[in-house]
């Protein structure tokens, strides 16, 4: 009896299948439906992990052991949610400086202060866009942040003691300023109407989130301070410990140290910040919930469209083949298997369009995370969730014209023309 029925629902598929084929036209437009649905929800929702992926690895390469003192905290909000940032009285480069003196764990110290946000640097008859960042930093400062000199050298001694203008560059900058096969190294360039001289190009980091990136260049802290930073300027203090497990001591005995050196009085809170670069890409993956429910909503609405477009498809199809119902009926078919012939075209329709929609989602959302520095991602949460999402618009959109046509009378069924 079992085997007697499986032969049943075989046969069963294949009459369906058989009736998408003799229709295919109307099926391949039914399956596009779904398949734009499907592409918007798994689209959306893969560019926004790649968007995680890319805030964790920018941030990791930044290394799991940094944290930063600063006067503010994180001003990173999505919406309405989230607290705003305490801000506090600037860090002088005197405070700065006393922390590196004073504070005795073993790790690397490094003072920096943001020269400018938007500079146009140039060479000879190229220049830059004015979107180019300028750090003043000591020598300490790519080693605690990540970035690695490709090419030239780090800032000597006599370069930070006295602001000597050397300049090194990002790799984006090096490839506008100078033709392919010219070596920057040692080349005089004009940052605002100050002249630098070339001593080292970074290696790529990409510029995903915003973070840094290749748009930039750094100067010595002397020579910033000279030239660009204002009385105002809050400076911030980047501490490399050794190693991840030591974190939470060096966090414990910088605090310790910058509260005195700020004159912080016992019971008194703390007057500034300290953001571990790990928190910080934590919060920025949170504040992405919203964004990726949001997409997820987008996409169900989509597919309510589309499982609204596959029911009209298949009540016209039941209206097509009344006449070939009748027959079937009249040569001994059931209502269940009706039923179930109806329900397996309109769950084939649904499930093929969603495996189209899942290919271009992907594609769509591997093109915004390469947009942005991202990895290639495979998002197998995704690729299930439309499958299941496919399979229920099938049998919902299905279901209704699945049993109009089960019900339909042999006898009338065979006169209707």
């Amino acid at each position: 009896m079992d085997r007697k029925y499986l032969q049943l629902v075989i046969e069963n598929i294949k009459v369906a299948f058989g009736s998408i084929r003799s229709q295919w036209l109307r099926a391949i437009l039914t399956m596009l439906i779904i398949a734009i649905g499907i592409t918007a929800l798994v689209g959306i929702l893969t560019s926004i992990d790649g968007i995680k992926s890319s805030i964790t690895s920018n941030f990791t390469s930044m290394g799991a052991n940094t944290f930063t003192i600063r006067n503010r905290g994180s001003n990173i909000r999505i919406g309405r949610g989230g607290k705003k940032p305490k801000n506090y009285t600037r860090i002088t480069y005197r405070e700065a400086e006393r922390f590196q003196e004073t504070f005795q764990f073993p790790a690397l110290v490094s003072v920096s202060a943001y020269a400018s946000f938007a500079s146009t640097l140039t060479h000879g008859s190229e220049k830059t866009q004015p979107n180019i960042n300028v750090m003043g930093c000591d020598a300490n400062y790519f080693a605690v942040t990540g970035y690695e000199i490709e090419r030239g050298r780090n800032f000597s001694e006599t370069e930070l003691r006295f602001g000597i203008p050397a300049i090194i560059i990002g790799k984006e900058v090096k490839d506008v300023l100078f033709k392919k096969n010219v070596d920057a190294i040692g080349k005089v360039i004009s940052v605002g109407g100050s002249k630098y001289n070339v001593i080292g190009v970074l290696a790529e980091k990409g510029s995903s989130m915003g973070f840094g990136g290749d748009k930039t260049c750094m100067i010595t802290l002397i020579n910033a301070r000279q030239h660009y930073l204002s009385p105002k300027t809050s400076f911030t203090i980047s501490v490399l410990a050794d190693n991840v497990a030591s974190l939470e001591s060096a966090i414990s005995e910088s605090t310790g140290t910058f509260r005195v050196v700020r004159g912080v009085n016992a019971g008194e809170e703390n007057n500034f910040e300290i953001v571990r670069s790990d928190n910080l890409s934590k919060m920025l993956v949170d504040n992405l919930y919203e964004v990726q429910v949001a997409g997820f909503l987008i996409g169900i609405i989509t597919l309510m469209g589309a499982a609204i477009g596959l029911m009209n498809i298949m009540l016209v199809s039941v209206t097509e083949r009344t006449r070939e119902v009748g027959v079937r009926k009249a040569l001994g078919a059931t209502k269940a298997f009706i039923r179930l012939q109806f329900l397996v075209e309109a769950v084939s329709i649904s499930v093929l369009g969603g495996l189209f929609g899942i290919v271009f989602g992907i594609m769509i959302g591997n093109g915004v995370s390469s947009f942005i520095g991202g990895g290639f991602i495979i998002p197998w949460l995704w690729i299930i969730v439309g499958v299941i999402i496919c399979f229920v618009v099938g049998v919902v959109s299905g279901i209704y014209p699945a049993i109009k046509a089960s019900n339909l009378d042999p006898i009338e069924s065979l006169r209707f023309e």
